[in-house]
């Protein structure tokens, strides 16, 4: 939804997604340290005597996102405040709603809002609206095919010049996946490491993505995506692997990823460490 004002100064977005699952299912996968990093970014909720107060996520070395938890009704709200737009900013109060639907399924709904006199922080509050989209996809994944199961993820970054179009075709060039068809089968090249997996998603033109179910190296999620930043384009490949022997898989092949991707798609300061 855009962005609504009201007369108080409060300034809010909200995105939701229908997935598949119980409240309670569903809450696990969105109030819990590891059920978020089934689909997300690794996340921990910090505990006093039993009762959140704290979400911490990871979004890279040094990359910390801090929320205060205000609220805590399980399995139906939580709410938490934060103060990801800077010292400076006003703080963002996040709100996630689980509501049962018939069939078997629920809406998750987020909502952030903060209170400003001026339009100042409008974009920064559109971008968090902006970003939902493509995890909540991920989290739709999670809860149909992998839903409780035990997750180890990693993520790689590279960097290419732009445009974009022209760097999203090398990176699927040089993995043998130029070309996917949605329900299409599909694995990678030579000389890249093994994945392969039913494609389930496609994003063209300003939103260059590919959204891959795995089957190899282990059943998972594979998100690739094109994000043009600063004048350069950063390319991403997020793995989310499932079960009892991901570790094991992630511990063999994320060293052969990420020598991949820094002899294709170097970047300054090792930015392939970025999780």
């Amino acid at each position: 939804m855009p962005l609504e004002k009201d007369p108080s100064g409060r300034r809010s977005v909200q995105v939701e997604v229908e997935v598949p699952g119980t409240p309670e299912e569903v809450w696990q996968a969105i109030a819990t340290g590891p059920g978020v990093s089934s689909w997300f970014v690794p996340t921990e909720v910090e505990e006093r005597d039993g009762v959140p107060i704290a979400v911490r996520a990871n979004f890279g070395p040094g990359m910390d996102s801090l929320a205060t938890v205000t609220a805590w009704d399980p399995p139906r709200r939580f709410a938490a405040d934060s103060q990801d737009l800077g010292p400076n900013a006003p703080p963002i109060a996040t709100e996630w709603i689980v509501e049962a639907r018939a069939g078997g399924v629920c809406v998750v709904r987020v909502v952030h809002s903060l209170f400003a006199s001026t339009d100042d922080w409008d974009n920064q509050l559109e971008g968090f609206e902006h970003g939902w989209p493509a995890f909540f996809r991920i989290l739709r994944l999670y809860l149909t095919h992998f839903r409780g199961q035990r997750c180890s993820a990693f993520q790689l970054m590279g960097v290419a010049p732009e445009p974009a179009s022209k760097a999203w075709d090398a990176l699927t060039d040089s993995l043998g996946l130029r070309a996917a068809a949605m329900g299409q089968r599909r694995n990678t090249g030579a000389g890249v490491p093994p994945l392969a997996g039913l494609v389930e998603r496609i994003g063209e033109g300003e939103h260059n993505e590919l959204l891959l179910r795995l089957d190899e190296p282990a059943p998972g999620i594979a998100h690739l995506f094109a994000l043009p930043m600063g004048g350069q384009v950063y390319l991403s490949i997020r793995f989310y692997l499932y079960g009892d022997g991901a570790a094991v898989v992630v511990a063999c092949d994320e060293p052969l990823w990420r020598r991949w991707m820094n002899e294709h798609f170097p970047s300054v300061g090792d930015a392939g460490n970025v999780v």
